[in-house]
């Protein structure tokens, strides 16, 4: 009997099996053709549906190998599993959708909800988000999935000027229209935001990733007032999108049960963004610069910036395009990057000398894709970094390889 309970609970599971993967399952492809704006990209994903069931899963995962030095000095062969990242979305009802995005980093050492929001629709032009969202400043903190680039790092200007994956618990309205070629969107939330670390941080100078460190941002705010950000977005058909976006606010524990311990020191960071792909020859290009304001106390010394600003741009050119190695199609592109930021814009105050504290980069990428999900990359990094005082700057090559797929 035991036996013959067996076999059958195996053939259920067969013939189950075998009726989801032929009727159940189904992918949602992304569709390359489609245009649409940078705001678009938290739902511009590919889910796996399962029938009727109001559910669909999705994720990314991104590997790498590199071989780095700085100055003659490199710590060899790394290689490292960078992120795996897990969506789950919902159609709740009629007009109402849920969609979460839960990365693990460096293996599981890290783990953080990205993004977690519920959305109303009463409107096209009107539409009501709450739960934990993506502040949209610049492009590349919406539109960040690994397997969208052909470089294994993230941009500096993104991730070490702006605290890329920048999320906070909030609310807003977002929407969007179409008019034959153009299309227009916006978006404007309130959320918490940073706090005292963007001047306090192990970095030794303005750095507002570091906000990122303090995961009670989610409960309560540092200095009791909302995070504005906002974002307009125009896209024309041939021309492209461009975007301009703004995220403010105070940063400072100011007063604590009611007794004032310094004056309300506000962030500003204004930024534009751009993408196209330019007809016949299908270059693509994307980029961001951003722009960054903090009201630094005086008793901080020279150090710390008051001002920053830096941005990159990717061109991306396929080559070819085809049936090749059995992917039906496949696609074959050169690349490049460009970075720049400066941490600390200004000049000295007792010489007149500028200040230093900057970096650039330049970054020619080969990549390989078996199809527009998956994705392997061959890079190169060239980079110059000066300390404040401007130095020689430290020098940093060598190769990176790595992978990224939607699965």
């Amino acid at each position: 009997m035991k036996h013959l309970i067996t076999k059958l609970l195996l053939l259920f599971a067969t013939a189950l099996q075998a009726q989801i993967d032929s009727t159940l399952i189904k992918r949602a492809q992304l569709d390359t053709t489609k245009q649409g704006l940078n705001m678009d990209a938290v739902y511009d994903r590919p889910f796996l549906s399962f029938g009727k069931v109001p559910v669909s899963v999705g994720g990314y995962v991104e590997a790498n190998w590199q071989h780095l030095g700085t100055d003659g000095v490199s710590e060899g062969h790394q290689f490292q599993m960078r992120r795996m990242t897990l969506f789950v979305s919902s159609s709740i009802g009629k007009k109402l959708k849920f969609l979460s995005e839960l990365e693990f980093e460096e293996g599981g050492k890290e783990i953080a909800i990205e993004f977690a929001s519920l959305d109303v629709e009463f409107h096209p032009l009107l539409n009501l988000r709450g739960g934990i969202i993506m502040n949209p400043i610049g492009a590349f903190n919406q539109n960040h999935d690994g397997p969208k680039w052909e470089f294994t790092d993230r941009p500096i200007p993104a991730t070490q000027m702006l605290p890329a994956t920048w999320s906070n618990a909030g609310f807003g309205l977002f929407g969007k229209t179409y008019r034959k070629d153009w299309m227009f969107g916006y978006e404007l939330y309130l959320s918490g935001g940073f706090d005292n670390s963007i001047i306090d941080n192990s970095e030794n100078k303005t750095f507002l990733p570091a906000a990122k460190e303090n995961g009670e941002r989610f409960e309560e705010s540092a200095s009791g007032t909302p995070l504005t950000t906002a974002k307009i977005a125009i896209r024309h058909n041939t021309f492209g999108e461009i975007g301009l976006s703004y995220m403010g606010g105070i940063y400072n524990t100011f007063e604590d049960d009611g007794i004032e311990l310094d004056k309300k020191r506000r962030v500003n960071v204004y930024a534009i963004d751009y993408n196209n792909t330019l007809p016949k020859l299908n270059t693509y290009l994307t980029g961001e610069w951003a722009w960054v304001q903090v009201d630094i106390p005086n008793t901080y010394t020279q150090q710390y910036g008051s001002k920053q600003h830096g941005g990159f741009l990717d061109i991306v050119q396929p080559v070819l395009d085809r049936k090749m190695l059995g992917w039906d199609n496949a696609t074959l592109n050169l690349a490049c990057r460009f970075e720049y930021v400066d941490w600390n814009v200004g000049t000295f105050n007792e010489t007149g000398d500028e200040i230093g504290d900057e970096i650039w980069s330049i970054m020619p990428a080969i990549s390989f894709r078996p199809s527009p999900q998956t994705v392997f990359r061959l890079n190169y990094r060239i980079q110059r970094q000066k300390d404040i005082l401007n130095n020689e700057p430290a020098r940093t090559g060598g190769f990176i390889f790595g992978i990224s797929s939607y699965f």
